[in-house]
């Protein structure tokens, strides 16, 4: 042990700081994904992400998100009128939308696998699958 330093145990990391850290590496790509086919408001951004469960994730996420993907032009927005309420602010993938979502689909497979290889047993190179 160096003079001046405390020993250090392992960070004892539980499940929710991991799937915070994994949610915010991959929130914006997921919620272009779910904007590919059709504009979507936000409270219904944020209903279509709790469904898929680990991707659950507050207002105090989804909104700031989506400004900036609106100041990075990756989404355009238009108000539309709702029968159940004040107008609604729809976002949509623009042309760099869907091209940073076709650029993360591309990429997504090989560093799935890469990851897949090195923290699940029997996946690394070499290794016949199951």
């Amino acid at each position: 042990m160096e003079p001046g330093k405390a020993s250090k145990k392992p960070s004892g990391r539980t499940p929710g700081r991991i799937e915070s850290q994994l949610l915010k590496g991959v929130l914006e790509y997921c919620v272009l994904a779910l904007m590919r086919d059709e504009a979507k408001y936000g409270v219904q951004l944020l209903h279509e992400l709790e469904e898929k469960g680990a991707l659950a994730t507050g207002q105090g996420t989804v909104y700031p998100l989506l400004s900036r993907l609106r100041r990075e032009e990756l989404v355009v927005t238009t108000w539309r009128e709702s029968a159940a309420g004040p107008p609604r602010r729809y976002y949509e993938l623009s042309e760099a939308g869907h091209a940073a979502l076709a650029r993360f689909a591309a990429v997504w497979p090989g560093f799935r696998n890469a990851v897949d290889g090195l923290v699940i047993p029997g996946k690394g190179p070499g290794m016949a699958p199951h």
